[in-house]
């Protein structure tokens, strides 16, 4: 195995493609201090802002969804394919990859399009449950498919896929050791037990507007929140800092000090979120997102809840918040049971065991 090796890593449009990115581009990094590593993303999302800052060069192609309406950017779209494809070609024939990563995201399609075609060993690394399209293109030429859940032989050829995990963040696989930081971090009452309210890094709607109707419920329940409101939606609810014992915050930067104060989690159900509170083992109450590609958020939930492993509610169910709460605060076993199942459904070398993958595909 030759020590420098130049890798192209394509994903992004959300933090659940972009984190898990970052995180094999440093295990890469660890195992070949001489590695190249350029990432190629999409012009106007989040990656072109949080790959330069995580210390990594980006390229940007013009490339976007297509929508499920008729809009000015479904008739672009055919131009901006042959542009991304295009752009892409000139990246791969100038930075000469050993190896071609894919983590979701429109960028990908392009990017593992073209290496493919030029017989450039390529991975895709699938988050979620029910893969999207581009991911489902891209398997029929991939090496390998690294996944996190089971039965994905329905998309995938089954002599490509490797049950790996997702990456997730270092700093959580010790929480446990965290909880007086963690308190006392977010200055908490360590007499009280604490709601963590968790949205994805934009915030979700539903969510807040839930939260808030349940702000008298939560005070009567004697328990405090950290409520991470998302950037869309904190101007609307910052208000409620002025509460006792309610915190509104637009973004966590301390994930790991907020999940170990925490003794309950109301979540999103998006790929990186699920791998998280798998290893973070508190129980969970998923209200996932309706409103993502296949339904996907919906599936990852129910995969964890299937193995009595964490809870679920619908956004068409939310009225029944209270009771599905109150009834987890006062049941000390079914709280025990959870955190237990939703453990051992953990996958914390998952970054390494891609990793390994990688190597393996370009020795």
């Amino acid at each position: 195995m030759k020590q420098s090796i130049n890798v192209i890593i394509s994903g992004g449009g959300t933090g659940g493609h972009i984190y898990p990115a970052i995180a094999i581009a440093n295990e890469i990094k660890l195992r070949y201090s001489g590695a190249e590593i350029l990432f190629v993303g999409a012009k106007d999302k989040m990656e072109m802002e949080k790959v330069p800052q995580a210390g990594y060069e980006i390229k940007g192609l013009w490339i976007s969804g297509i929508q499920r309406k008729l809009t000015l950017s479904n008739l672009m779209f055919p131009f901006k394919l042959m542009s991304s494809l295009w752009s892409a070609n000139k990246i791969i024939n100038k930075f000469k990859p050993d190896v071609a990563i894919g983590t979701g995201g429109f960028a990908s399609g392009p990017t593992l399009m073209m290496a493919n075609k030029k017989g450039i060993p390529t991975l895709i690394q699938e988050q979620n449950s029910y893969p999207g399209i581009t991911n489902k293109l891209l398997a029929k030429k991939a090496g390998k498919i690294c996944v996190a859940y089971d039965n994905l032989e329905r998309f995938f050829s089954s002599n490509k896929i490797i049950k790996t995990g997702n990456p997730v963040r270092q700093d959580l696989l010790f929480i446990h050791s965290k909880d007086k930081d963690g308190k006392d971090f977010f200055k908490l009452d360590a007499k009280k037990k604490t709601v963590l309210i968790i949205g994805g890094s934009l915030g979700a709607r539903k969510v807040n507007q839930l939260i808030e109707t349940q702000l008298d419920f939560f005070k009567k329940q004697g328990v405090q929140i950290i409520w991470q409101c998302g950037k869309l939606y904190f101007e609307e609810y910052k208000k409620y800092n002025k509460l006792e014992n309610v915190q509104v915050h637009e973004f966590l930067n301390r994930m790991d000090y907020a999940y170990a104060a925490a003794d309950f989690i109301v979540s999103r159900a998006g790929a990186s979120s699920v791998s998280e509170l798998c290893i973070v083992g508190k129980p969970t109450i998923f209200i996932p997102s309706p409103n993502v590609a296949e339904d996907h958020q919906t599936k990852n939930a129910k995969s964890i809840v299937d193995k009595h492993a964490a809870l679920m509610i619908k956004e068409s169910e939310l009225d029944t918040f209270p009771i599905v709460f109150e009834t987890l605060v006062k049941d000390k076993g079914k709280q025990e049971s959870l955190s237990e199942n939703i453990k051992g459904l953990a996958l914390p070398n998952a970054t390494s065991d891609i990793v390994n993958e990688i190597e393996k595909l370009i020795s």
